[in-house]
């Protein structure tokens, strides 16, 4: 049962015993009834404040309904905020309570967690044969299109770069001054189109992805849900896990993936590749753009 799910099974438990609470604990039961996304990023204290009963009626209200406290009833909704099934700006204020009530290590933990779960989840459900098949795809394209925007435009910048140091004809999108539609004005089905966007999904990457499919070019989706937009129209499709207690979705599994991805397509490239990374270091050695070693 995800986080969700959970927070909604307790506000049905708390609204059958509704009727068996005591008058006071009713009032701080249809409080969290009203407004369950607070419950997640507010102390016993806040709530209690603003249902207008005194704290210790919170705690006997979640022991009403078989919770050992307060802490333990208000769980399942920070696992809600962890999940990003509450806005950004309500995951912004649980960060801020967190640090009102001195558990940083509490938050150390869950970051380090979540991260190292979402790499683990995300590849857990892609294969090397769908790696290897977008790898070929790149590599037989006359240009690939990387289109990433808000977080993921450096995510996708990233990745051109990186690509750019043996291979040409990679475009981060959209360009400055330009829009990705612009961009893509003369693409066709001799080129490829990697898509990134997570939830909400922006709509300036979906009409994209729209119009590159009307083009012919081939897509590469990259998001968090195998019912997103950019996933449902892509040839290739990737999903990624991106569950953070942050308050934006994580690139942590996103950066792995366009890398992985990368040393596929340089796995399946000619020799040439290989020469023509050696010749761009050197080059940049011959430029002094690196600190030489002074031992």
């Amino acid at each position: 049962m995800t986080g969700t799910n959970v927070s909604s099974a307790v506000l049905g438990r708390l609204s059958d015993e509704l009727k068996l609470l005591t008058p006071e604990a009713q009032k701080a039961a249809r409080y969290v009834l009203e407004n369950p996304r607070e419950v997640g990023v507010s102390t016993v204290r806040e709530i209690a404040e603003a249902a207008r009963v005194k704290p210790n009626t919170v705690v006997r209200m979640a022991r009403q309904v078989g919770f050992e406290g307060y802490e333990d009833f208000r769980e399942p909704f920070r696992d809600a905020i962890r999940r990003g099934a509450v806005s950004f700006p309500d995951r912004a204020r649980w960060l801020q309570g967190i640090r009102r009530s001195g558990d940083m290590g509490e938050l150390y933990a869950d970051l380090l967690s979540s991260a190292m779960r979402n790499i683990e989840e995300t590849f857990a459900g892609i294969g090397a044969d769908q790696l290897q098949a977008a790898a070929e795809a790149i590599w037989g394209a006359r240009s690939v299109y990387t289109l990433g925007v808000g977080v993921n435009n450096s995510n996708a910048s990233n990745f051109t770069y990186l690509a750019r140091t043996g291979m040409t004809e990679f475009h981060a999108i959209p360009r400055p001054g330009s829009t990705a539609t612009d961009d893509l004005a003369w693409a066709d089905g001799r080129d490829v189109l990697i898509a990134i966007t997570c939830s909400p999904y922006r709509t300036e990457v979906v009409e994209a992805v729209e119009i590159a499919r009307k083009q012919g070019l081939v897509v590469i989706g990259i998001s968090d849900s195998p019912a997103s937009p950019v996933i449902l129209s892509a040839q290739h499709r990737f999903v990624v896990s991106v569950d953070t207690p942050q308050f934006f979705p994580s690139s942590v599994s996103t950066i792995a993936l366009l890398e992985t991805l990368l040393s596929f397509v340089v796995a399946v490239s000619s020799d040439e590749i290989v020469e023509r990374v050696e010749k761009f270091h050197e080059r940049r050695h011959q430029l002094g753009l690196y600190q030489e070693d002074l031992s």
